[in-house]
């Protein structure tokens, strides 16, 4: 059994994006991200990912131009091979996200 609690033991300085693996078993991974004021590089993914922002507010971009405004508590799907970044975190408090990870379906 593991017991965390995802709002505690947060790191003080963040220069970059913090990752976190959580859990993880076969082709299941699920993280906890943490950022304050941070951007990311552009990826693409071989697996699924299902993400929910926890606290604070974020922007991801995808590679059609389209972005999507997260506040707390908003969650998305984002398809294996879809091109994304985070092009903004709020400074005025720390981003923490969850993140899972998992196999895409196959049609």
């Amino acid at each position: 059994m593991f017991s965390h609690n995802l709002f505690k033991n947060l790191p003080q300085a963040l220069r970059t994006e913090v990752f976190e693996t959580l859990f993880a078993q076969g082709e299941i991974k699920i993280e906890r991200i943490i950022s304050k004021g941070n951007d990311s590089d552009w990826m693409t993914q071989a697996q699924d990912e299902w993400v929910a922002l926890l606290q604070g507010e974020a922007i991801l971009a995808f590679e059609d131009d389209m972005e999507v405004f997260l506040h707390a508590g908003d969650c998305l799907h984002i398809p294996a091979g879809q091109k994304h970044r985070v092009k903004w975190t709020t400074a005025a408090q720390k981003s923490i996200w969850l993140a899972i990870h998992f196999p895409p379906q196959k049609i």
